[in-house]
């Protein structure tokens, strides 16, 4: 006998409507939410202008915490020598054999402007370059760059805003009303509005660049509790000129003017890591939030005599050769502290080698989407988590123009660099971090795999044109 069909009175839909609720609430309880992300960037910060890089003379407290409560890393390299390429490196993930800018001022191309009274040419990302931006937008995330991006070169309409973030608060070199190189700017951008700062405005010294950075910082997260976000902050500090509002705790050291502000600089780079900080506890963001912080590139932003005295009295380089420019050590490795609670084992300190173009893959990965379909980089994911990488064993590639040619590789514990008007240079990092003793001579089996890994490494680039070795 076939059984009737008998409708469903309210009480069992209504039942039922209440089961699929539980059901779908206790799935979305079970999916954890997207952690947010904070990138703090600053501005050539050495590897030795760190107490735990080796610095004796600056006190970084709240630094120290960060990496007390994460992960340290020893053998961790800026994108490039210097400010627009390092960062075209982080935030496309191509390194410079590849990546839109691979110099501050393009040989050719470009748009021309000014440097002071000098007549030069910059690059700029184009609409077709991906960025961290995109990237992260597409996976949900609010996206923000706060200081400093120096990627628009000449160019108005090459801000983030129209490179794939959603909110701007800083300066651009084509607006040289808002250049931060001044700390105390009178002009400043909001979004697309460029807004005059009162406190700044004939000469006055009244609104610090850092705390305007992070007076933003703490809005855009205020805004963003409910969402996950990533929050870039470009800051300026320590870069020349060297110049604080405060000498803070150094301001009775029998030290020259110009020593105090460096040290100053990186007190208040420390401050202000210890302010955002905070300001995440209190917004009950903290255990939800990795927060990175490195730097662009090698100390001293010019190589003039009394910026060289100042890093060399604070050993800004620590036991690394070289400076901001140069394609040994000192000019490229720089610190890199990441935490992320509960996920990362604190205190804890990382030899891998990696570098700024694996920014992409890794934020990619932590946002549970995919990097640019082209990419130089490798998610550092598994390195926060203890497990096995394969990243000790791959190539890292750099290329400079800032005199001439030059390429660097890095290769397990080898470095290489490859001067175009010099012998090649091979070092053994394991033994030699300073690249005192060129053993190119007596390996030659080590060159020849460089150099067979150099004739795939860069495609040519019309601002840099130069046809590959």
């Amino acid at each position: 006998m076939s059984t009737p069909n008998i409708p469903s009175s309210p009480r069992h839909l209504n039942l039922s409507l209440i089961a699929l609720v539980i059901l779908f609430i206790s799935s979305a309880a079970a999916e954890p939410a997207k952690p947010n992300i904070v990138f703090i960037l600053a501005d050539d910060l050495g590897y030795g202008d760190l107490p735990l890089y080796g610095q004796e003379k600056v006190d970084t407290p709240h630094i120290d915490t960060l990496a007390a409560e994460g992960m340290r890393f020893t053998d961790f390299y800026a994108g490039a020598t210097i400010c627009s390429p390092s960062r075209s490196v982080l935030m496309t993930g191509l390194h410079t054999g590849h990546t839109r800018i691979r110099g501050n001022m393009a040989p050719q191309g470009g748009i021309v402007g000014y440097k002071g009274e000098r007549e030069v040419r910059r690059a700029n990302l184009l609409e077709s370059d991906t960025t961290i931006g995109h990237v992260l937008g597409d996976a949900g995330y609010r996206t923000a760059v706060i200081g400093k991006w120096h990627l628009d070169g000449f160019n108005p309409e090459a801000g983030p805003l129209d490179r794939g973030f959603h909110e701007f608060y800083g300066w651009m070199v084509s607006e040289p009303g808002t250049y931060a190189s001044t700390y105390f700017p009178p002009k400043r951008f909001s979004n697309r509005k460029l807004l005059s700062i009162p406190a700044n405005q004939d000469g006055a010294e009244g609104y610090y660049h850092p705390d305007m950075c992070l007076d933003e910082a703490k809005a855009f997260i205020e805004k963003k509790r409910t969402q996950p976000f990533y929050l870039h902050i470009g800051l300026n500090l320590p870069h020349s000129p060297y110049r604080t509002n405060d000498f803070g705790p150094y301001a009775e050291k029998d030290w020259p003017e110009a020593f105090k502000h460096y040290a100053a600089m990186i007190h208040w780079t420390d401050q202000f890591v210890g302010a955002l900080l905070q300001h995440l506890k209190q917004t009950g963001l903290d255990d939800n939030t990795i927060v990175f912080f490195t730097s662009d590139n090698g100390p001293r932003s010019e190589p003039r005599e009394l910026q060289t005295a100042i890093v060399d009295f604070f050993d800004s380089n620590g036991p690394l050769r070289g400076y901001k420019r140069d394609l040994s050590e000192g000019g490229i490795r720089v610190p890199l502290i990441v935490r992320w609670p509960g996920k990362i084992e604190a205190g804890s300190a990382s030899q891998v080698p990696g570098y700024f173009a694996d920014v992409m893959p890794t934020l990619a990965e932590l946002a549970g989407t995919s990097p640019s379909a082209n990419t130089d980089g490798l998610s550092l994911v598994p390195t926060f988590l203890g497990e096995e990488t394969q990243a000790h064993d791959r190539f890292l590639y750099w290329e400079d123009f800032e005199g001439p040619f030059e390429q660097a590789v890095r290769w397990k514990n080898w470095k290489a660099i490859i001067p175009e008007n010099r012998p090649f240079e091979l070092y053994d990092l394991s033994k030699d971090i300073h690249e005192d003793h060129n053993l190119a001579g007596s390996r030659p089996e080590i060159v020849a795999a460089i150099r067979a890994y150099l004739k795939t490494a860069r495609t040519e680039s019309e601002n840099w044109p130069l046809s590959p070795k």
